[in-house]
């Protein structure tokens, strides 16, 4: 298998993936509906950088840790797990307290660089502590990585192509979301939004602590 062949079938391979809903596309639309379109694209380029720093670990072979040690991928899942309940039991308190203001949302993303920041550190955590994530770039790349290429370079270019496939699906909704701004905007599918993205990220981060294997 040449390297193109390589990047063309895995291209293929995680296309199907991006376009499956998970926690990442929940972020990502919370962001968009509620804070606007750059801290969602904020949120998207988080999430692309787990895919990069993950696709290189995979390449160096860092990951497989998780396959060959339970104590590891036990230790990430608790770790994710903890960091999506927590998100999503924020998301829904902050929603509760703030029930009686004209958006019923708090302020904890404003569009200062320190709010874009946290977007872009939420998405990238919430990629980086799903351990289901590492699992897939231990699975799925050696079988796309060419013998003669070098592996860490290649590990890279498959998460690159993986991460604009990603941005590409992300501008998609976003750029959706925005379309019917007028309809979004309203208070009530914010606070709405709110709650299902919370609800999300707790039942996401439930599962995740008690699926016990890889």
């Amino acid at each position: 298998m040449s390297v193109w062949m390589g990047l063309v079938s895995f291209a293929a391979v995680a296309g199907l993936l991006t376009l499956v809903p998970g926690v990442d596309t929940a972020l990502v639309l919370r962001a968009a509906i509620v804070r606007g379109t750059r801290h969602a694209f904020t949120t998207a380029l988080g999430v692309g950088t787990g895919v990069l720093v993950w696709g290189a670990a995979a390449a160096c072979g860092l990951s497989v840790l998780l396959t060959t040690s339970q104590l590891a991928y036990t230790v990430l899942r608790i770790a994710g797990a903890v960091y999506l309940v927590w998100l999503g039991v924020k998301t829904l308190v902050t929603l509760w307290r703030n029930r009686g203001s004209v958006d019923g949302i708090g302020a904890d993303d404003s569009d200062a660089s320190g709010g874009l920041l946290r977007a872009w550190a939420r998405g990238a955590a919430t990629n980086l502590l799903n351990p289901k994530v590492g699992v897939f770039y231990i699975a799925m790349l050696p079988q796309f990585i060419p013998p003669e290429a070098p592996h860490l370079a290649m590990g890279v270019a498959l998460a690159v192509v993986h991460g604009i496939e990603g941005m590409l699906w992300f501008s998609v909704l976003i750029y959706g979301v925005q379309f019917t701004r007028t309809w979004v905007a309203r208070p009530p599918v914010k606070r709405a939004m709110e709650a299902v993205t919370g609800s999300v990220l707790l039942a996401f981060g439930l599962k995740l602590a008690v699926s016990e294997t890889p």
